[in-house]
Order: structure tokens, then sequence, then C-alpha cells
């Protein structure tokens, strides 16, 4: 009988563990099982170089949401990202690209606009600001290079 509830307690103890390594995966694996309710939101860029699918895109500083989408379009790189539903963001809102410290992760900085009209879901940012290549950035410095 006694050996019976050791066992019965390890096997409960094993789903349990098992349980949350699965929740723990999924979690850290930014998976999300049951859909999401965040909108999706594009904009158009010349050069999106070092920029990654799941990098973050913030607004005044705070995570409003992730890219989800890199891919050419007409010559372009469009890129979708996924906002979470609270936010809203004017017609003119500005997407820029821009790295987290010196040789960091890109990003995506939007900046508010004025305008009274908002992006409604599955909307596009017009107004974009590509990422700078330091490269070229030393080649017309070095060079006198346009």
């Amino acid at each position: 009988m006694r050996k019976i509830n050791v066992e019965t307690g390890v096997g409960i103890f094993i789903i349990v563990g098992m349980l949350c390594l699965g929740y723990l995966s999924l979690k850290l694996g930014d998976v999300n099982l049951f859909g999401t309710e965040q909108y999706v939101l594009r904009a158009h860029f010349t050069n999106v170089s070092g920029l990654k699918e799941g990098a973050m895109v913030e607004l005044a500083g705070v995570r409003i949401g992730k890219v989800s989408k890199i891919y050419l379009d007409d010559y372009e790189a469009l890129v979708e990202m996924l906002l979470d539903p609270d936010v809203k963001l004017q017609e003119d809102a500005i997407a820029s690209i821009r790295t987290q410290g010196i040789i960091g992760d890109k990003y995506i900085k939007i900046k508010t606009g004025g305008a009274d009209e908002m992006i409604g879901k599955d909307g596009e940012i017009i107004e974009t600001e590509s990422a700078i290549e330091l490269e070229e950035l030393v080649s017309k410095y070095m060079f006198g290079k346009e």
C-alpha cells in the first residue's frame, strides 16, 4: 500500500514537471497556441539591413510589438509588425530602424504624428526611415564618394 502511494506521488510530480517545462518552452519560444489579439501593421523600407523577424517595435521607449515578417515587395523591403491591440497610431506616424547601443540588435522605433486620423488594423505606415549602414558612412568620409 505504501509503495503504491510513493509511486503515485512520483508520477504526479513528473507530470507536473513536464507540464511546467512545456509551459516554459512555449513562453520562451513566444508561441501563441490560441492565436493573438495583436494586429498587423505594414511599412515599406528601402533598406532593412540587420533587422530580423522577432525584433521589437517600440514607441516612446516602450515595447508595443514585434516584427513578424520581412519580405521583398517591388524592390523594397516590406516589414509586417504585430502590435498590441491597445496601441493606436496616427496616420502620419514615422517608423525608423534603429540600433540598440553601438553594435546591438536592430529594432523599429515609431514616432507619433499629429494627425487626427488613426491607422486602422492591417494598415500601413507611409513615412519610414531605413537603416543606416555604417560601411557607407565610412566610405563617404574616407573616400569622398557619394
